[in-house]
């Protein structure tokens, strides 16, 4: 069973670079295009919030260091799309995407640092984090759905980030087994998994119906 969970585990994390690196495609066109045209910033925001805070968990938590690394590798790869973002996004989304950062990579990830750093200790400490982290991954897996009105609009999902939607189905999937595997160890990754995998289902079921 060790040696199951082990290599569940080691997939995982190589699901979870593919995740971060699946949106490539969609910015290289930005880049190409210099606009970011109707695409929306919102799932790269709160996956950089999301890849900061389970950093902070695989950080403080004993023996969770793989969780650190590759969320580690994560806010790297977010930090230079949203940037990307920023530089071709027309004024008006800009100014919403800076608002966004401000609010939740800065404000909200500091705030929940400082509150467990300093109010909590210990084990309550790691558990505080994780349910924040488990809040949050029900969000960053339900952030591409901020493209569904243009989706509805448009009668199209041109623009709305299939292959994030994909990987993000595969990692909430293959985390899930992982959590099964290794029991209520990591409990807070079956809880965000089981919970946020709906959500990709939703979004890929969108995706299929207007593609075929």
């Amino acid at each position: 069973m060790e040696i199951l969970s082990l290599l569940f585990g080691v997939i995982g994390n190589v699901i979870s670079v593919l995740m971060f690196l699946s949106p490539a495609g969609t910015f290289w066109r930005i880049v190409k295009h210099g606009c970011t045209e109707d695409f929306e910033s919102i799932p790269y925001v709160c996956t950089l919030l999301s890849a900061a805070l389970w950093t902070y968990y695989g950080i403080i938590k004993p023996g969770a260091f793989p969780v650190a690394t590759v969320n580690g590798f994560g806010i790297l790869v977010e930090i230079v799309y949203v940037t990307l973002f920023l530089i071709y996004a027309p004024p008006k989304m800009r100014a919403k995407t800076w608002i966004l950062l401000g609010l939740l990579d800065v404000g909200f990830l500091a705030a929940a640092i400082l509150v467990t750093r300093l109010a909590l200790q210990g084990q309550v400490r790691i558990d505080a984090t994780g349910f924040i982290c488990a809040g949050l991954n029900i969000v960053m897996y339900g952030s591409p759905l901020a493209a569904m009105k243009t989706v509805v609009i448009t009668k199209s999902v041109e623009f709305m980030p299939f292959l994030l939607s994909f990987f993000l189905f595969l990692n909430g999937g293959i985390w899930t087994l992982f959590a099964i595997l290794t029991g209520s160890k990591w409990g807070w990754i079956f809880t965000w998994n089981c919970t946020a995998s709906p959500l990709c289902d939703l979004q890929e079921c969108q995706a299929f119906q207007d593609r075929f």
